[in-house]
């Protein structure tokens, strides 16, 4: 059995079809709002139905604020690794380091000629790639080797670059992920890549084994080991009755990517799919159960075969193991966003004096990795404020009369939560599709997971969840304003009333949902830095 450890990603494989542009941006934004960790899209440069990959990677990238992206996989003959460097380095600035690099060494040949690409034996292409993965990791600064140079001089046997200057450099250390599947691509795999990410229709679940055991045997000869892999797995399913592999439902696909976690050291599930309904099973119930799943029994053989010295079980919890001090622990310093009391509407839907609060632990210490996710939760948390910023300015802008209904329209166009319908409606729409998201997603998977980790916090998780409720009522305020923007004169007495209504209920959720915002992250910052997202 092969666990490597790794930490559980599930991510999102789109088609970037030229004629369903929009749908595809939405599903990453709902892929971003859902909880998932990556959007990854194919590249195939000479394909007259798909758009260009980079491009659309970064379109996907402005509308998105937490899901990492990157080509599945990019096609190297047609993308020089050193122009291939700096576009993937730019992304990764642009985007506050969410750029991951995939690459292969290409495949249709006839198709990657009449795009003007070289044509190849597999033996050239393998060697083209090693090339190209020095020629990148240098152009980045990422190579220990050479970490001090200045510029870049490689005359490869198919890559030459000569003095090349350094950079610009990706703000954090990207990844480089190898599709492969042939002996001497698992071995290139286990020496340079950071992660392997083959395909279930190339790769059935069966053939992982033997395909992982090549890569480990490379990798304990190169020096790194197996742990240095990360492996990864494209699928795809149907949800139904099915009884064969992600054939059933979001339980039985838990319980086998799980599976394949536990056995096989799979800890990257990326779905391709066009469905919404599918991401949002993935997101909300597939990926939840999975996690879940994998920490149960990864605390079980930890104390079954004290792993790290573990002895007991975690406060309130019988099923996880003690959480043990770390050299790397410093004090949280995420801190939660304050609510100076400014209210909008005349009264509030709930009583703010008494909600329940929880402990806070006065020398807790978390390494970086564990302030990672309270800081996620903030990240998430200012997304929503400044997209609600952006409606109400929007609105106010309408209102005071410097821009018409249409010019809003226009203004809208250009935002992060762009919809087919460019309405004023459609965009609040989007923004409270958003909302719902996030607190589904926190009632479904993340309280649930904190309950059963410290029991303590039940009463928090209580108050939250009601107020979540009370929110989506709010919600639904906004929307049936939204009916009377888009069915009114926006120049008569009905336009006016209508923009009134939708007003009041903007200011109503300010209210609701800045106050909760600052209540959720006071209390739930140290139990998400102590027990993580789940």
């Amino acid at each position: 059995m092969r666990d490597y450890g790794h930490d559980l990603q599930f991510g999102l494989f789109p088609s970037p079809d030229v004629t369903a542009l929009h749908a595809t941006l939405e599903l990453a934004q709902l892929a971003d709002v859902a909880g998932l960790d990556l959007v990854t899209i194919q590249d195939h440069p000479y394909q007259a139905r798909h758009l260009d990959t980079s491009t659309l990677l970064s379109v996907i990238a402005a509308r998105t604020s937490t899901v990492r992206v990157a080509a599945n996989v990019a096609n190297l003959p047609l993308r020089p690794p050193a122009q291939l460097a700096k576009s993937i380095a730019t992304l990764d600035i642009i985007t506050g380091g969410r750029a991951e690099l995939g690459l292969g060494t290409g495949a249709f040949w006839d198709a990657i000629v009449a795009a003007g690409g070289p044509r190849r034996t597999p033996g050239e292409a393998v060697a083209a790639l090693v090339e190209a993965i020095r020629i990148i990791r240098r152009v980045w600064g990422q190579d220990p080797e050479h970490a001090d140079e200045r510029s870049v001089s490689v005359e490869g046997e198919h890559y030459r670059v000569m003095g090349l200057h350094v950079g610009p450099r990706p703000v954090h250390r990207v990844e480089i992920w190898l599709g492969a599947y042939q002996p001497r691509m698992l071995r290139v795999t286990a020496r340079y890549a950071d992660g392997w990410l083959p395909s279930q229709g190339y790769a059935p679940p069966e053939s992982l084994a033997g395909l992982n055991a090549a890569i480990d045997e490379a990798a304990d000869r190169a020096g790194r080991g197996p742990q240095a892999i990360r492996r990864m797995y494209n699928i795809s399913g149907h949800f139904g009755t099915g009884a064969g592999f992600l054939q059933g439902t979001a339980d039985d696909w838990a319980e086998q990517l799980a599976e394949l976690t536990l056995t096989e050291g799979m800890s990257t599930f990326i779905l391709g799919t066009d469905d919404p309904d599918d991401v949002r099973r993935f997101a909300e119930e597939v990926a939840p159960a999975v996690r879940e799943l994998v920490e149960v029994e990864r605390a079980r053989r930890a104390v079954e075969g004290g792993s790290g010295g573990v002895g007991g079980a975690r406060p309130g919890s019988q099923d996880l193991p003690l959480r043990l001090p770390s050299p790397d622990a410093h004090p949280l310093t995420v801190q939660p966003t304050p609510d100076d009391g400014t209210r909008l509407s005349p009264s509030m839907p709930w009583p703010e004096d008494d909600r329940p609060v929880a402990a806070k632990p006065e020398s807790a210490a978390y390494t970086a990795h564990e302030q990672a996710v309270p800081q996620h939760l903030v990240d998430i948390h200012d997304h929503l404020r400044s997209e609600l910023a952006q409606v109400r300015d929007v609105v106010g802008q309408v209102r005071q009369g410097l821009m018409s209904a249409g010019a809003a329209r226009s203004v809208i166009n250009t935002m992060a939560m762009r919809q087919n319908s460019w309405t004023l409606g459609a965009y609040c729409e989007s923004y409270c599709r958003a909302v719902t998201g996030h607190h589904t997603l926190e009632d479904r998977s993340v309280f649930t997971h904190l309950r059963r980790a410290q029991p303590d916090l039940a009463p928090v998780l209580d108050r939250l969840q009601e107020e979540h409720h009370v929110i989506a009522d709010v919600l639904e305020q906004v929307d049936r304003a939204l009916v009377g923007i888009v069915s009114a004169d926006p120049y008569g007495a009905s336009g006016h009333a209508a923009l009134d209504e939708l007003q009041r209920a903007l200011d109503l959720l300010t209210d609701t949902l800045l106050s909760h915002l600052a209540y959720e992250e006071r209390e739930l910052l140290h139990p998400l830095a102590r027990h993580g997202f789940g």
